[in-house]
């Protein structure tokens, strides 16, 4: 595996981010038309800045978090917090996300549950290119990252697709032919997926010589069944953009942008894999002096925010630096040998979407839903504690404090404890016949045996069928616009 110099690697990231403000620069006025485009060049006056865009202002917002606490001890949890207090986008999954995340359903409950929508939608692989920055030539630790931002709200098809795009604009660092880096990118999502079919569709279009039209109409009908805004069908689009444009930066971002449906994602996201291939200074100057170096925000409070966000393009990128360099001095790990190598994400596609993480003072404990938190009057909802000790302690005792009406099976259990492995036991809870609430909240008591007080978790559950989603509706008055309409309890 090459090495990158510090003059390298800033030049790549500096890239990353000016692909990705051109190219979302270059698609925003067109995003939400599921017809064809005819883009050469930017159709709006721009004046020396770029159009603000949510697919690089979550990734700020991963940034300053990171910096204040320290990368490794991001947890879902702690994004759950800044996403209800700090991220202020109303649209569709980030709106389910704030929702869940409020009333005690933190991710990965917050992408999984009444989320039906959108779970495989764009708002994820949008914003992977941070954990490409931070990780550049390791796109193993990349999607590890990619897993946790994108399961705030999406599941199954919505992670696989911010999984997919990390690892290849990881890979991207430092390998150069496109079709090995498409190769590494779908070894670490299922190989049935919807991602990877389309992927495998756009692949076999361009090897059979059809134009970029026609594989952009076979995207859209095999996508058909998922309407707008999908990430299966703009991955698609974003792939026709790479192969068709055979390096072209200018060509590569049009073509994206030219199928329609998410222009500015498709063409943002087209836009940095191809800035960090090329590197900042081999982005032609036509492109880049529209819109200058600044950053234009619009979906995030600055004020909730830990640290400052970056305001330039090139602040951005030496801040991107110094975290990847701190990163890797205290989490040294050698280059991997295989860019394709598929054990961490098998381990990444197996973990629950039913899941709570709670950290109390010598152990984590998890809360895994079976069959999801969702529940129903009189039912029994089966759960699984699971428990990672910080220290060798025999034995924890767990007791169910139930409210009037709530049974279960196993009120009180004992989980044994083994330092940095998990342990587990199935419990469940039994939901009263008369319950009405919306959302309910049961205690677990834990004690150890070398601790003279108990500690306490709550565990949250939602009555099935209570919660309608928000949703854009179609403005026929206008040519994208929409109303959403609020959730209904």
């Amino acid at each position: 595996m090459k090495t990158l110099s510090k003059e390298v690697l800033h030049d790549k990231i500096r890239g990353c981010f000016l692909g990705k403000n051109i190219g979302g620069t270059l698609g925003a006025p067109f995003e939400g038309k599921t017809e064809m485009n005819n883009l050469e060049f930017y159709a709006q006056k721009l004046d020396g800045n770029p159009e603000p865009n949510d697919d690089l202002d979550l990734q700020l917002v991963w940034l300053t978090l990171a910096e204040y606490y320290g990368l490794y001890r991001l947890t879902p949890r702690l994004i759950g917090e800044y996403w209800i207090n700090a991220i202020i986008g109303p649209w569709n999954e980030y709106a389910v996300c704030r929702w869940n995340c409020q009333t005690g359903f933190y991710p990965p409950l917050s992408g999984s549950v009444d989320n039906d929508e959108w779970p495989m939608s764009n708002g994820a692989w949008i914003r992977s290119e941070i954990w490409a920055c931070i990780f550049p030539g390791d796109p193993d630790r990349a999607i590890e990252f990619a897993w946790l931002d994108a399961s705030c709200d999406h599941f199954g098809e919505g992670v696989y697709a911010e999984m997919f795009t990390a690892a290849l604009e990881s890979a991207a660092f430092v390998e150069n032919d496109l079709r090995k880096l498409i190769t590494i990118g779908l070894s670490k999502i299922p190989a049935d997926s919807r991602i990877a079919r389309s992927v495998k569709l756009v692949c076999g279009c361009f090897d059979n010589g059809d134009d970029w039209i026609t594989a952009r109409n076979k995207v859209v009908e095999v996508s058909a069944d998922l309407g707008w805004f999908q990430a299966p069908g703009n991955i698609g689009f974003m792939v026709i953009g790479l192969l068709y444009g055979r390096g072209d930066f200018g060509r590569t971002i049009c073509i994206a942008a030219n199928c329609g449906d998410d222009t500015d994602c498709t063409a943002a996201t087209a836009g940095a894999i191809l800035g960090i291939q090329l590197g900042a200074e081999q982005i032609p100057e036509n492109w880049k002096k529209p819109i200058g170096d600044a950053i234009l925000t619009k979906s995030f409070n600055k004020f909730n925010l830990p640290l400052s966000v970056p305001k330039t393009v090139t602040e951005l990128t030496d801040r991107v630096l110094r975290l990847q360099q701190r990163t890797a001095e205290a989490h040294p790990r050698p280059c991997p040998e295989k860019l394709d190598a598929q054990e961490t994400a098998i381990r990444l596609c197996q973990k629950s979407p039913y899941e709570l993480q709670f950290d109390i003072s010598f152990a984590k404990i998890g809360v895994e839903y079976i069959e999801g938190p969702l529940v129903e009057p009189g039912k029994k909802c089966p759960i699984r504690i699971w428990l990672e000790a910080i220290s060798s302690m025999p034995e924890f005792r767990f007791r169910w404090l139930l409210p009037e009406g709530w049974h279960s099976s196993r009120t009180e259990f004992i989980i044994a404890g083994q330092i940095y492995c998990r342990s587990s036991y199935e419990t469940d809870l039994t939901i009263p016949d008369d319950l009405t609430e919306v959302m309910s909240y049961v205690t677990l008591e834990i004690t150890a045996d070398d601790r003279r007080f108990p500690s306490h978790i709550i565990v949250p559950l939602r009555l099935r069928n209570a919660v309608t989603h928000p949703r854009f509706q179609r403005d026929p008055e206008a040519s994208k616009l929409m109303v959403m309409t609020p959730y209904q309890v």
